[in-house]
């Protein structure tokens, strides 16, 4: 089932287009890799889904109804949930008070309580940290925290900022092996600099560069593709 899609996006700032005409899908149980070098594109395509920003031209539908218009508080409420780069827990709130915080989307089925916080909690190893303050949590855990802080929405989207930024191999393994099993109840897409372990693991994979989307596809056809190569991947995908 197709969750998202965009139809001929375009968004500018003054002179600079940061999104040409990007027209893709993501369907529930799909994680999609979207990839590109700084400045491609890929953080104002994320805001243009979750609402931050409005397009100049364009569609976003998430389950075939148009969101386009709509602001980024009322997209959460239909199931749009995403992560960021730099983690913004409620620092003096506990790690469970953290994950209460979130509001469940309108049609959401899970309960919203300690019980249901905690079962996620546990599924990230987090639990054993539930009455600590997120201040005394360390980047990892933080990493972790936020992408639990978003399940409690139960969302149909997960948007993915950079979660590996700042992790070791070890812990990127972690999270992206925790990340894979979210697959069957969501469509994800993940935007990370980390192509390494990122492309693996992704079902499809997308590659921006100047705000247009330069390849589509199967992750070893995009990380081949010579344009992807000559703008971004290079060595990094051999």
């Amino acid at each position: 089932m197709t969750v998202l899609r965009t139809e001929g996006l375009e968004k500018s700032f003054g002179g600079l287009r940061a999104v040409r005409g990007v027209n893709f899908t993501v369907e529930t149980g799909q994680l999609l890799g979207l990839f590109g070098p700084n400045g491609a594109g890929k953080t104002t395509l994320f805001n243009l889904i979750a609402g931050e920003t409005r397009p100049d031209q364009g569609g976003i539908f998430l389950d075939g109804e148009d969101i386009t218009h709509l602001a980024g508080w009322r997209r959460v409420r239909l199931g749009i949930g995403r992560t960021f780069q730099v983690t913004r827990p409620f620092r003096d709130l506990t790690v469970m008070e953290n994950v209460l915080a979130g509001v469940p989307r309108s049609d959401a089925t899970r309960p919203h309580d300690e019980r249901s916080a905690y079962s996620l909690l546990e599924r990230v190893g987090l639990a054993e940290r539930a009455g600590d303050p997120a201040s005394q949590l360390t980047l990892g855990m933080l990493k972790r925290l936020e992408v639990v802080r978003v399940l409690a929405i139960e969302p149909k989207l997960l948007l993915l900022d950079e979660p590996l930024a700042g992790l070791s191999v070890s812990e990127s393994a972690e999270l992206l092996e925790f990340v894979v099993t979210l697959k069957s109840a969501t469509a994800i897409i993940i935007v990370d600099h980390n192509v390494r372990q990122c492309l693996p693991v992704c079902d499809t994979a997308m590659v921006m560069d100047g705000g247009e989307v330069i390849a589509h596809g199967l992750p070893e056809e995009v990380k081949t593709d010579p344009r992807v190569v000559r703008a971004y991947l290079g060595e990094e995908a051999a």
